[in-house]
């Protein structure tokens, strides 16, 4: 019953930081500072999910080699501009491929 609750508090403050965004008047969302933080904060956050994923074990840092190079596949073929599946997909094969190889 104590997750229940947890996740009805968690919903009611989504909805009221959503409602706040909505409300904010344009003189403060068209301020220089507000539009950056705002442009920038997916990038962060999606840079923390990565660096989370292929890191960590469950609490503990954690090296995993096959993700590593899996990720440094994606680094590459981003860096040729390939398109976003072919970026998903090279990494998933190079960490699948290292992964049955190592095992």
């Amino acid at each position: 019953m104590t997750v229940w609750w947890a996740i009805v508090i968690t919903c009611a403050g989504c909805y009221a930081l959503k409602l706040a965004g909505l409300s904010a008047p344009r003189q403060v969302l068209d301020h220089p500072t507000v539009q950056r933080f705002a442009a920038l904060v997916p990038v962060a956050l999606l840079a923390a999910l990565i660096a989370v994923q292929t890191f960590a074990h469950g609490q503990q840092l954690h090296f995993d080699g096959p993700r590593a190079a899996g990720l440094g596949a994606a680094v590459v073929a981003l860096l040729l501009r390939a398109p976003f599946l072919v970026v998903l997909a090279t990494a998933a094969a190079v960490t699948a491929g290292l992964r049955h190889v190592m095992s």
